[in-house]
């Protein structure tokens, strides 16, 4: 299963929701990745890049789960991704179409809570918590 960013600032939050899927994907020793989109996503996000205490937080999270990264098959599959919902009116972020190219080119689930995007590509397998 790939988590989603949405998932990773979940659990860096202890979000309640995220945490318990977490204790599940645990139990059932499934294995975890991230992607490097999802870490370019959360380098984005960390303001003050210099706040040590942060930072300790997201390498322990990253160091937990395996990494795959965007490839050019997952180029490939995420751009004509990206160019029908565009061409359907059905637009979603360039980063969240290279996360579902990966997730289809690996064989693997997104799990995440922004189902509204990722529910628009139908070969990909969602699951949310």
């Amino acid at each position: 299963m790939i988590v989603d960013t949405t998932f990773l600032i979940g659990l860096l939050r202890n979000s309640p929701d995220a945490v318990r899927k977490a204790s599940e994907i645990d139990v059932k020793k499934e294995p975890v990745f991230a992607t490097t989109i999802s870490v370019f996503e959360l380098w984005q996000g960390v303001i003050d890049l210099q706040n040590k205490n942060k930072l300790d937080k997201i390498h322990i999270l990253l160091d937990s789960i395996g990494l795959l990264t965007f490839d050019l098959e997952s180029a490939k599959i995420a751009g004509r991704i990206h160019a029908q919902l565009r061409a359907e009116g059905l637009t979603i972020d360039p980063e969240d179409s290279m996360i579902a190219g990966i997730c289809i080119k690996s064989d693997q689930a997104i799990l995440t809570k922004n189902t509204k995007h990722f529910e628009r590509i139908p070969e990909l397998k969602l699951e949310s918590y």
